[in-house]
């Protein structure tokens, strides 16, 4: 039986992320497999670690959102993950390659919350009071495991695969945006990579922030005002190719761009 070493787990994607080296998986070594509330403790200790280094936590992120990735994965629940503030890149910035290990762009609706939800029990109306604007978000993911081989445990563990995030900068109020139907496509060089629609997210990405609220709260951190939420991709991840640009239309909510440098280290 895998003997579970949280802090071994933590020193073990630290030294992926100073050594530029992703380690391998942390389930069935360090972690035992579909343990998902040690990979949560993890998480935490990384979160503190952050947290005491004097960086601000601004928001949550949301995976798992696909019922499809979840049945790859086993698991009929999204996961979470923390935005912190040296995650957020400009719209349409550079992102140096050597700031990550292996990216990979997904389009995303981003909540910005302009009142506190510290109820288990949310409601969707509680979420469309609490919602100041929503934004079009390019998710730069990236993981510390090798090659991808991951699964929930080692996800969740390594901050739910976060990397970076860009926002667009023309804010839409809710109630303007039709978030199940909005179509999206990310293009690379004019030519689309990835395509989907509000649906894709849990049916709705309300759902997803529905879920989020209730398990943060019920954690003891709920979300507050001021906290971006990207929701969850609406179509399929894209591994990034140094030196290219992307961009990501959202019907009803605009557009929004990164692009990368060629070096990767």
């Amino acid at each position: 039986m895998t003997t579970v070493d949280i802090e071994a787990a933590n020193r073990e994607l630290a030294v992926a992320r100073q050594e530029e080296k992703p380690c391998p998986p942390l389930r069935g070594r360090l972690l035992p497999e579909g343990d998902i509330e040690a990979a949560y403790q993890v998480q935490q200790v990384y979160t503190r670690q952050r947290l005491g280094k004097g960086h601000r936590r601004v928001g949550a992120k949301i995976g798992l959102t696909s019922r499809a990735v979840q049945e790859n994965f086993g698991v009929f629940q999204p996961d979470f993950g923390v935005l912190f503030d040296d995650m957020a890149v400009g719209d349409g910035v550079e992102v140096p390659m050597g700031r990550l290990l292996q990216p990979r762009v997904e389009a995303e609706i981003a909540f910005v919350l302009g009142a506190d939800l510290p109820d288990e029990r949310v409601t969707t109306v509680d979420l469309i009071r609490a919602v100041d604007h929503v934004l079009p978000a390019i998710e730069i993911v990236d993981s510390r495991v090798a090659g991808w081989d991951i699964s929930i445990v080692d996800t969740v563990a390594d901050n739910a695969s976060s990397g970076l995030f860009v926002l667009g900068t023309a804010p839409r109020r809710l109630a303007d945006v039709d978030l199940r139907l909005c179509g999206m496509v990310l293009e690379h060089a004019g030519e689309p990579v990835s395509v989907g629609a509000g649906a894709a997210c849990l049916g709705n990405p309300l759902h997803a922030l529905k879920w989020l609220a209730g398990t943060m709260a019920r954690a003891g951190d709920p979300l507050r005002a001021g906290d971006v939420v990207l929701s969850g991709a609406l179509g399929p991840m894209v591994p990034v190719t140094p030196g290219a640009a992307y961009e990501a239309r959202i019907s009803g909510l605009g557009s929004v761009r990164t692009c990368f440098s060629k070096e990767t280290r």
